[in-house]
């Protein structure tokens, strides 16, 4: 029997697996390219300050995204925890996405405006100062290095360039508005500012 032909040769049992993923997986993502709850943005949504922009760098850096996810899943155990589920038109201005997966920590995408600066500071500066159990390491380094302005204006305009809606105005103020400001100061504005173009639900 001509099925027996296919099981039975792997590289044409491969091949027939290729093509069958291949069709599955286009007829689930080649649509979302035409849906506006997709590829726009949010009411509210607004492209990161310079400081918020840097801040995002340091937290990739620092490996953050290892242990955060940034994704809330449509569930109510989710929903109950972390507040309102995440939707694409959040994201529309993130390059690279950074929803991840594992969570040692807790999640992260409604985490903006939950906690003051202070807090953030000293969780960030030694995490068992306000959280006795916590495994996250500390970053005390953050307080004393200065923002590194030196690619703040080109990442702006690659950005610009990826559809971030950066004006000449926000990339021409961005170094001075960094001016003195540090790694932790930078880290804190982008983690107050992660889901709150969508008001938690809780």
């Amino acid at each position: 029997m001509k099925h027996e032909i296919v099981e039975k040769n792997i590289g044409l049992l491969a091949f027939f697996m290729v093509i069958a993923v291949s069709i599955g997986g286009l007829t689930q993502i080649v649509p979302l390219f035409f849906q506006d709850s997709v590829n726009e943005p949010v009411t509210d949504l607004k492209p990161y300050t310079a400081l918020q922009l840097e801040g995002r760098d340091i937290y990739i850096r620092e490996g953050c995204v290892q242990c955060h996810s940034q994704m809330i899943r449509p569930f109510r155990a989710e929903t109950e925890r972390y507040g309102h589920y995440s939707v694409a038109g959040e994201s529309v201005y993130e390059h690279p996405f950074l929803w991840g997966s594992k969570r040692t920590g807790p999640d992260l995408a409604r985490v903006g405006g939950r906690y003051s600066d202070s807090w953030h500071q000293a969780h960030l500066y030694n995490p068992r100062n306000v959280v006795p159990e916590s495994k996250m390491p500390a970053y005390p380094w953050l307080a004393a290095n200065k923002v590194d302005t030196q690619y703040t204006e080109t990442k702006m305009r690659v950005m610009r360039w990826l559809g971030v809606p950066y004006t000449d105005e926000d990339i021409k103020g961005a170094v001075s508005s960094l001016k003195g400001k540090t790694e932790m100061e930078a880290v804190v504005a982008y983690l107050q500012v992660l889901g709150t173009s969508i008001q938690n639900k809780r």
